[in-house]
């Protein structure tokens, strides 16, 4: 589907010229033409000129036509629908190839959502084609047409705009994330006794899949605070080396977090080990205690003729009296040594 279609010169939107392409519908073989005469346009102009075409939801055909269309690899574009590709940035003669994992958080279940965004920029256009939920660039546009500074130096403007997008995703997922883990810990060393352990799990697993977005985006980040990615222009360097500095900072957090996840792992399994063993303290004190008046029951119960004190009128209160005294000072020594 066909989620937004510009020609900018000059680092102005040229509306007047865009007719024939409707965005909310698939982009079909009647659309090409259009879509191809803009691009000649953007290229019989200067270096400030370009076409963006954003699809998203593709339906079957319709990244193979802009991939014909702009003369990119199909290798490129198999990479480009398969949602177990993994993130990475291509650079060739003069297309970069990038595919970014785009994160989302979901408060009622505290879920990482994943999606996917692959973008080629190449010489006057830029193909984005976004899968899955998270990652939504129609606010993206709208912002760089009002920033015409940046979209004057070309497509590069639009790269770094799509990663600012995936890397504020991945910011505010880690915010959020944190939140869980500091609520989890409080919990886990709370007075209460409570099972956290599959709490734990799950917060691992959502934290993996922040992972997987951005570690294979690590040397992506250093090559940004090099400025070795690609040849940028001055006005972008800043902006591309803060991008770096950000994806530095999301993979560290993240490591940080599976960290400190498995340390509150272990931390709530030796608490659960005390509370058994106080448990089975308190249990092994009530039985020693009931063991006192237990035996002595059982051996006056027993059928002898001579016994201790058998026929004295006292014996019965005496032994009774005896019982309670045992269990007594048992329970006072069990007390002061913290078993009960």
């Amino acid at each position: 589907m066909i989620r937004g279609v510009g020609l900018y010169c000059d680092g102005e939107p040229r509306h007047d010229l865009i007719v024939d392409v409707e965005p909310g519908t698939p982009f079909e073989e009647r659309d090409v033409p259009a879509v191809r005469r803009l691009w000649d346009e953007a290229r019989a102009g200067g270096s400030d000129r370009f076409v963006w075409l954003g699809l998203r939801e593709v339906g079957p055909g319709e990244v193979e036509r802009a991939a014909a269309l702009f003369g990119i690899d199909h290798h490129q574009v198999e990479d480009a629908l398969s949602l177990d590709q993994r993130a990475r940035v291509e650079i060739q003669t003069d297309v970069v190839f990038a595919v970014f994992k785009v994160l989302g958080y979901e408060e009622p279940t505290s879920a990482v959502e994943t999606g996917q965004i692959a973008v080629w920029v190449g010489p006057s256009f830029v193909l984005s084609v976004r899968q899955g939920l998270p990652g939504d660039l129609s606010h993206l546009r709208s912002h760089l047409e009002a920033s015409p500074g940046l979209l004057r130096v070309g497509p590069l403007a639009v790269l770094h705009g799509i990663l600012d997008v995936v890397v504020d995703g991945y910011s505010a997922v880690l915010t959020e994330l944190g939140r869980d883990i500091t609520e989890l810990e409080e919990r886990v060393f709370s007075p209460e006794r409570t099972d956290d352990a599959m709490a734990i799990y799950e917060l691992k697993r959502e934290n993996l899949e922040v992972r997987r977005a951005v570690d294979p985006l690590r040397p992506v980040a250093d090559q940004l605070l090099r400025y070795e990615l690609v040849s940028l222009p001055e006005i972008l360097q800043p902006h591309y080396r803060d991008l770096g500095d950000h994806l530095l900072r999301a993979t560290d957090v993240s490591a940080q977090y599976d960290v400190l996840l498995g340390t509150i792992l272990e931390a709530a399994r030796s608490r659960q080990a005390v509370q058994q063993n106080e448990d089975m303290r308190k249990i092994s004190a009530w039985v020693a205690i009931a063991a006192v008046p237990t035996a002595l029951a059982g051996i006056y119960g027993m059928n002898f003729e001579h016994m201790p004190e058998l026929s004295w009128s006292f014996g019965y209160p005496a032994v009774l009296l005896v019982m309670a005294t045992a269990c007594t000072l048992l329970y006072r020594g069990f007390k002061r040594s913290g078993w009960l």
